[in-house]
């Protein structure tokens, strides 16, 4: 039977992730050191696991709302007007999603029209284009530089709008590179926003991972931004939740009725179990985030010291657990670079190329992993460099 006439075109036109094809060359294989796959190597704490056991042994396993938990949506906008400094309302302005995949997904779906344009900049997450594209709209690349800090530039965003321009989606700090953005870079953007009546979607997963005393700015807080921003946000990376896939959206109301609508025929609603450990994580678990943050940090600072000190340029990035460097200069691909590595000395990381085709001569690694894992794995890179 020939399938290519079954599956729809614009999903047979999306490639698969760059990031999972990687994943699966090191799966069964207990030699490879893994700087792949953007996870905190953390546990969830004991406390936010002890609450989802205890919604468990309440018997606590129902359907919730489909817009999730109000006592969680109430934890959402409290925890968010602290952070963010943006208030929502938590009875219409907050919506519970799995996974901030998801509310992705929903947002692009409620908001775009076949043909509208969505702008975006690249390297970047993996979904951001395909799910422009499963949601029929076009994705347009803004290209971020090494020479910038990755970070995005206004004048960039300002060439690449057209009249077909919808939305600008927007991820700070960043997944791959760590970027983040200056106040300066948000206000050029927001103004651009506001001139052209933009819908801003911004991806702030990431956003109590920032280093150096850095705090975190969302272009939700500032002036004109917060009635014409989708401020995505979840539990994975700063609470070590990936497994309980939570996440949640904060936007005006009708933007989120219109994406409840989808979310209550594609899920219907977040587990009730991951909803009571989030509430938990919201009102306890500071203390546990600021641990890893620190740990982090200090694993960012050993990493890049030392691919730098090893004659790889690797830029300082604000935030995130990443860290990008440049391998451009050993002659090779980064797909070629990077399954040398692990073919040859049993590291993984993952070529710049699965973050976009401006990724090329980039290396990620995460350094999301234990610090003997990292230290060894950085000597193995540079007796692998040695050999080039």
């Amino acid at each position: 039977m020939d399938y290519s006439n079954i599956i729809a075109k614009h999903i047979a036109s999306i490639p698969r992730s760059g990031i999972r094809d990687f994943f699966e060359l090191v799966q069964g294989r207990d030699d490879v050191i893994s700087l792949g796959v953007g996870e905190p190597d953390f546990s969830t704490p004991w406390h936010i696991r002890e609450a989802a056991i205890y919604s468990l042994e309440k018997g606590q396993t129902s359907y919730t709302s489909n817009l999730g938990l109000l006592s969680l949506r109430k934890s959402i906008a409290k925890y968010v007007s602290r952070f963010f400094h943006v208030d929502y309302v938590a009875e219409k302005e907050v919506l519970v999603t799995v996974g901030v995949s998801e509310a992705i997904d929903l947002a692009l779906r409620a908001l775009l029209n076949p043909g509208d344009e969505v702008i975006y900049h690249e390297p970047c997450y993996v979904s951001y284009s395909p799910s422009i594209v499963m949601a029929y709209g076009k994705p347009v690349t803004v290209v971020t530089k090494k020479e910038d800090g990755f970070s995005l530039k206004p004048e960039a965003v300002a060439a690449a709008i057209t009249p077909r321009t919808r939305m600008v989606m927007l991820n700070f700090p960043t997944n791959p590179t760590g970027a983040c953005a200056t106040r300066e870079d948000l206000e050029g953007i927001a103004k651009l926003c506001i001139e052209h009546d933009l819908i801003v979607m911004t991806d702030e997963i990431y956003s109590e991972l920032r280093y150096d005393g850095e705090e975190h700015l969302s272009i939700a807080a500032l002036p004109g931004m917060r009635e014409r921003t989708i401020l995505l946000h979840g539990f994975s990376k700063a609470f070590a939740m990936t497994g309980f896939r939570l996440g949640y959206a904060c936007a005006p109301q009708p933007i989120i009725e219109a994406m409840m609508k989808i979310h209550q025929y594609a899920m219907l609603c977040a587990p009730i179990m991951s909803q009571n450990a989030a509430i938990e994580a919201l009102e306890n678990g500071t203390p546990s985030m600021e641990k890893m943050r620190d740990s982090y940090h200090q694993r960012r600072d050993y990493v890049v010291k030392r691919l730098n000190d090893m004659g790889i340029e690797c830029h300082t990035p604000g935030g995130a657990f990443y860290v990008f460097p440049d391998i451009s200069k050993f002659g090779l691909s980064s797909k070629e670079f990077a399954m040398k590595l692990l073919e040859q000395e049993s590291v993984a990381a993952v070529p710049g190329t699965a973050f976009g085709a401006c990724g090329e001569g980039f290396l990620r690694c995460c350094y999301a992993t234990g610090f003997d894992d990292l230290k060894l794995a950085m000597d193995k890179i540079e007796h692998f460099i040695s050999k080039l």
